[in-house]
């Protein structure tokens, strides 16, 4: 990180962090999240923070491109990966306060993808014929959903998504934008530590997810993708493994549950921090991996914390069946 990077990172955190302080009364008011059967926590919490990463780092991103004396071709998604993260982080932003209809929500995820992916010099560079095409747009829209469904304790995708983007754009030597996004983020994140002042909603886990794609489509190679990619395993795989069990049992996957391993971690005791630590601390060590050792590494370790969470599972967690009937 150079000093202008930095610069950026540190003011949008502090900045972050006051404008979220003066909007959590205006939050309270209007998107307020009352516990239900199906939350983790017990009082009723404000949502939409997220709204101060779409803020900032879409500022940054229209800043670098109107006063920039030159930008890089091939950096151009990376400064453009907030505003087009834009679109869908509004209609989660809408659907915070007004639930939308689902297969709306699904169609402007489906465009952002199709366009994230046609932008990325990746693909470009690549051969892509349409099967893999419709695969690639599948994938996104996948990371997309699996990051808002991963939205569920305090601190838990604030803190992991912190890495996860961090880590990447060290890996992409990123631009301005991404480093604002980062700092409204760590911004965010002192606010939703346990217990959470405020929740980041659809408009912030959608973005974040968006703009994590953006990231993993602007690596130099396939193989640098997949490490960016398996940088989230813990939040992918719990989402991931969850969905297919949820299938194979003959459930309807978008209906609101509590069946994520974080999630019958907490109903068997542990603390909202505990499980958030966790689950960060994996991703920091996939992190480092991925940026002192490379792929293999990477590949390793994910296929351990898998085994453990595979085991925390089995051992610790509420049982998924009997989380089931409930």
């Amino acid at each position: 990180m150079f000093w202008p990077d930095f610069l950026v990172f540190f003011s949008t955190a502090v900045a972050s962090w006051f404008l979220l302080r003066a909007l959590i009364p205006i939050l309270r008011l209007r998107l307020l999240d009352h516990p239900n059967d199906r939350s983790c926590h017990s009082q009723p919490t404000p949502r939409g923070g997220g709204v101060t990463f779409l803020l900032f780092a879409s500022f940054a991103s229209v800043l670098t491109l109107l006063f920039s004396p030159s930008v890089e071709s091939q950096l151009l998604t990376l400064y453009c990966a907030p505003l087009l993260a834009l679109p869908l982080a509004l209609v989660g932003f809408i659907d915070d306060r007004q639930n939308l209809p689902a297969t709306w929500r699904y169609v402007v995820q489906l465009v952002t993808s199709l366009v994230v992916i046609l932008l990325s010099p990746l693909v470009a560079s690549s051969f892509i014929f349409p099967p893999l095409l419709a695969l690639l747009v599948i994938a996104v829209t996948a990371v997309i959903n699996f990051t808002n469904f991963m939205d569920g304790l305090d601190g838990l995708l604030a803190g992991c998504m912190f890495v996860i983007i961090t880590s990447a754009a060290i890996q992409l030597s990123a631009p301005i934008p991404i480093w604002a996004s980062v700092g409204s983020l760590l911004g965010f994140l002192v606010l939703n530590w346990s217990p959470a002042k405020v929740f980041m909603g659809d408009v912030g886990s959608t973005f974040l997810g968006a703009v994590f794609c953006v990231l993993v489509l602007h690596a130099d190679t396939w193989f640098e993708a997949l490490s960016l990619l398996l940088v989230a395993t813990p939040l992918l795989g719990d989402a991931f493994l969850c969905v297919l069990r949820r299938l194979l049992d003959g459930q309807r996957i978008f209906q609101a549950h509590r069946l994520h391993l974080f999630q019958r971690l907490h109903q068997a005791g542990w603390p909202h921090a505990r499980v958030s630590s966790l689950y960060i601390v994996a991703t920091t060590l996939l992190a480092l991996a991925l940026l002192f050792a490379g792929l293999p590494w990477v590949i390793h370790l994910a296929a351990l914390e898998l085994f453990i969470g595979f085991w925390l599972d089995q051992q610790v967690a509420v049982p998924f069946a009997l989380a089931s009937r409930h």
